[in-house]
């Protein structure tokens, strides 16, 4: 038998081990912070979105995916809802909102997007893990994520790689918001499923 041969059995193995055992760090993470999030928080948070006219989403990088994420199930639920950048977002107004999420709250274009909307009467709420950012600071809602910012490497609160578990906990806090709000909306999920994209 090869020296290949014989290698690949144990290397199988030692990928499963380290398969578990991180399936555990990260389902554990996700649990601890995801339970710390402030229900009141997210209570303002959805009032927010049930007030709005129309409803924008931004966000960099895997935040602005998380986000791209929720505003389709917003959609879905009949909500009028824009993508910051996307090339059919028209310019908002007064009456709408601008849902942001920056883990560090610092993030130029988001925060520079929060100040616009503010500036031209929108309201704005985020999701962030600080209380003290500039995007907090001009939000009237804020739903802070207990996690460590991606650029703390050293953190204690996490030992996955830069703000994957402040990514993961925005993108199980966005799903229940979109359940709680499916939940008083009451709508079939057939009724749902009509507005499911069928051009793809």
């Amino acid at each position: 038998m090869s020296v290949i041969a014989e290698t690949v059995p144990a290397a199988l193995a030692d990928t499963s081990r380290a398969f578990s055992r991180n399936r555990e760090l990260v389902r554990d993470e996700i649990s601890e912070v995801f339970q710390r999030v402030d229900p009141a928080e997210v209570a303002a948070l959805v009032t927010e979105l049930r007030l709005a006219g129309r409803i924008f989403v931004t966000g960099a990088g895997r935040s602005g995916l998380v986000l791209k994420m929720a505003a389709m199930r917003l959609m879905h639920l009949g909500l009028t809802v824009h993508v910051v950048g996307e090339t059919t977002a028209p310019a908002i107004r007064a009456g709408d909102l601008l849902l942001a999420a920056s883990g560090s709250g610092t993030t130029a274009g988001v925060v520079k997007a929060a100040e616009t909307a503010a500036g031209q009467g929108a309201r704005v709420a985020a999701y962030t893990t600080s209380s003290g950012s500039p995007l907090a600071a001009v939000a009237a809602a804020v739903v802070i994520i207990p996690a460590a910012q991606k650029t703390d490497h050293g953190s204690a609160v996490t030992r996955q790689y830069s703000g994957s578990l402040f990514e993961q906990v925005l993108f199980a806090t966005t799903e229940a918001v979109f359940q709680s709000l499916w939940d008083e909306d009451a709508a079939a999920a057939e009724e749902l499923w009509q507005r499911h994209a069928n051009l793809e």
